[in-house]
């Protein structure tokens, strides 16, 4: 069963940059490019460090760990370069009336 969860209204969110979202125990980060949204768990599974420190690759669709450089695609969560070799959580993203909603379990 899943839960949806309001992040806010899309002007908080800058295009082509990440943002670092707390929703109770969970800290998310939401990616903004043009008018598609992403939504990913706020930690790098190669070392635990927050990917909403790291930058985004808006051609590729990628966000990059500041620590190691493991990149990750903002699709689908997978790694796409070493030292990461686990996917990243994913989360569906609706916006609805100008707010960015998101499905979490």
């Amino acid at each position: 069963m899943t839960t949806t969860t309001l992040l806010g209204p899309v002007s908080d969110f800058v295009a082509g940059a990440a943002t670092k979202v707390a929703i109770g125990q969970r800290t998310l980060v939401v990616v903004r490019l043009g008018e598609d949204f992403y939504v990913l768990d706020d930690r790098c599974s190669h070392e635990d460090f927050p990917l909403s420190e790291g930058e985004v690759n808006v051609e590729r669709r990628e966000i990059e760990c500041e620590r190691h450089g493991a990149q990750f695609d903002l699709v689908t969560g997978l790694p796409v370069s070493f030292p990461a070799t686990q996917k990243v959580a994913t989360y569906r993203v609706t916006v609805v009336n100008g707010q960015v909603e998101v499905e979490l379990p």
